[in-house]
């Protein structure tokens, strides 16, 4: 009978429970929040089969494949669509879509109703969005196994994804026979998530927001893949972005270690031959290689594909017409991916008492006490200091800023004006350019919470001329990256508010040349906000008055965080456009515009929802 004496030696698969026909064998959950197998030894009739199909004590047996070194190839989705909703380059996406057309099915994790992670399995193609992406947290695999087989022995074609580790169970628990209905696919696992961690985060998220998460993605595509970031959005409508760089689940997982199961510190599982047909993964480092096509690295995921057997090049191959790949030698995959041979070092922190804190602590207090805010770093002294160095130099040897003008520009904005607050240790500071022309009134107020640059130019030499005025009694606050681009021309009248959204994490929003701004009521711009050329916003008609029932001279204005806003677009006064919205080119916005939809015309209308996008 299964036996776990040390807790390195179980990971957690669940197929001793699938396998055992006397039902002795129940999961019960540690301090950690992971799972091992308890045996009732009055239904036990130690028949053995729970031993037969643990991966770890048969993996000299399991590993074994056609080919001792994968074939190796960076890929991605042709689909837009189906790669921004993908951890990588939309690969299982792929693979499950020529499962389903064949009338197969298609099993891999998703998340219940409760925000727990599950395996799950269905011929239903409606599931493949709940089916594709990374969850980062151990998945529950009772019952599944024996979906698998029962469905392999009713001739049905079947996928199926998940770990290494549980990759290898499923071959141990159908008898080490290669079902030539069965393609089995793996993930290059750095270690397997506590989810008892991951639920604590949650609960801070929730009691953050005061609202329940109804929808959480790993490496939300809209900032970039290479940023890592995590979108969660809650039942009340807010929607949370939090980059590498801002989000303490993340941080703490990857520079701690401490969140992983035992048995990942000396995974079994690592090397070659690898036991799956078929090896996916991000193709961290693709930007490295040379004579790789640009279009396979643009910061929205790339795959790496590792073929193992013969089975799975034949399933590749039949896929192709759906993927843009190159292939490379395997070698060039490892130094962006340690974990295809290594095993996850060993905590950097005391586990125990991590643990243990986990269970009597909320996990915002956790990671202040273990993994401390990375963002803090710019609060030290040496981090103020670099950041003052840093923006000095900028100001001096930067070639937009060669001229005296500009110089002279940066010292009085940011030096000798009382009404203009800024922190150059923290990187809140004016930047203007050369052909900036700049007029701020002193009784106007202006805070600064991050960079606010003018007039950047990509032509050298180029003498188009910038504005900026912001008159008596105005209030502008910037509180995240915003530039304005050449041929720009900002006027922020008596009195009026203009305000750019903070960001927990580092953004960069604003214009391309020739953004007219005008200003005599309130805008208020979000985080991350794109602009073409030649936009026009505007919260008022100039003094022209309509003799037209209802008819407001001004109103306010207020665009919300990661929103595109095309070329040559106009947002007129009373406008209300949502978050992640794109405005079509040459578009006039008049009222409200939903969120995560791209609308177009003249008055802009919504001709697609559901839309996404970075830059």
């Amino acid at each position: 009978m299964i036996e776990i004496q040390e807790k390195q030696d179980c990971v957690g698969c669940n197929a001793c429970g699938d396998i055992c026909a006397h039902h002795a064998i129940s999961f019960k959950n540690d301090e950690e929040g992971f799972w091992y197998p308890l045996v009732d030894k009055e239904k036990c009739t130690d028949c053995g089969l729970c031993e037969k199909v643990c991966p770890v004590i048969n993996i000299g047996k399991l590993k074994k494949n056609d080919y001792s070194e994968p074939k190796c190839f960076a890929a991605i989705h042709k689909n837009y669509e189906v790669r921004f909703d993908s951890t990588s380059g939309g690969l299982f996406s792929a693979f499950a879509e020529k499962m389903y057309k064949d009338g197969g099915y298609v099993g891999g994790a998703l998340y219940d109703e409760n925000g727990n992670v599950k395996q799950y399995i269905s011929s239903d193609k409606t599931d493949l969005p709940k089916l594709r992406s990374s969850k980062y947290s151990q998945s529950n695999f009772e019952g599944f196994f024996s979906k698998v087989r029962d469905l392999l022995k009713q001739g049905e074609k079947v996928l199926v994804c998940g770990g290494p580790c549980q990759m290898a169970a499923l071959r141990a628990f159908l008898g080490y026979k290669d079902y030539e209905n069965l393609l089995i696919l793996d993930y290059v696992c750095r270690g397997i998530n506590s989810p008892l961690v991951s639920r604590k985060y949650r609960e801070s998220l929730e009691a953050e927001h005061q609202s329940k998460i109804v929808y959480s993605k790993a490496k939300n595509k809209e900032f970039g893949w290479r940023n890592l970031t995590g979108k969660t959005i809650f039942a009340n409508g807010d929607i949370v972005y939090k980059t590498a760089e801002n989000n303490r689940f993340t941080h703490g997982y990857l520079i701690t270690g401490a969140f992983c199961r035992p048995s990942c510190y000396d995974c079994k599982f690592k090397g070659f031959p690898r036991i799956a047909d078929i090896s996916l993964a991000d193709f961290w480092g693709i930007e490295k290689i040379k004579g790789v096509d640009q279009s396979l690295d643009d910061d929205i995921g790339t795959s790496l594909v590792l073929i193992n057997s013969e089975k799975g090049e034949r399933f590749f191959e039949a896929i192709k017409p759906k993927l843009k790949f190159v292939e490379l030698p395997y070698e060039t995959a490892l130094d962006g991916n340690k974990a295809l041979v290594e095993s996850l070092p060993k905590p950097k922190i005391d586990r125990e008492k991590f643990f243990e804190d986990v269970n009597a602590m909320t996990f915002d207090k956790l990671a202040d006490k273990y993994f401390p805010d990375p963002r803090n770093y710019q609060h030290t002294l040496k981090g103020r200091l670099k950041n003052i160095y840093r923006v000095f130099r900028r100001a001096m040897f930067e070639p937009s800023l060669w001229a005296i003008k500009p110089k002279l520009q940066f010292f009085k904005y940011n030096f000798f004006r009382k009404n203009i607050q800024t922190s150059i240790p923290n990187l809140a500071y004016f930047r203007p350019s050369t052909y900036s022309v700049i007029d701020i009134s002193k009784s106007a107020k202006v805070v600064l919470k991050a960079p606010f640059s003018i007039g950047n130019k990509h032509i050298k030499g180029s003498r188009l001329e910038t504005r900026l005025m912001i008159q008596d009694g105005a209030h502008v606050e910037i509180g995240s990256r915003f530039g304005i681009m050449s041929g720009g021309d900002v006027e922020i009248f008596k009195n009026a508010t203009f305000k750019v959204a903070e960001a927990d994490f580092t953004t960069q929003g604003g214009s391309n040349i020739n953004l007219t701004l005008i200003c005599g009521n309130r805008i208020e711009i979000g985080y991350h906000v794109m602009m073409g050329r030649n936009v026009t916003i505007r919260d008022n008609n100039g003094g022209h008055y309509l003799s037209v029932q209802g008819y407001k001279e001004s109103q306010p204005v207020k665009i919300g965080n990661h929103v595109w806003l095309c070329e040559g677009c106009t947002i007129m006064p009373g406008a209300k456009i949502g978050d992640g919205a794109i405005i079509g080119a040459g578009s006039v916005v008049y009222g409200k515009i939903p969120p995560n939809c791209l609308a177009s015309g003249n008055p802009a209308r919504v001709i697609q929802t559901e839309t996404y996008w970075k830059y």
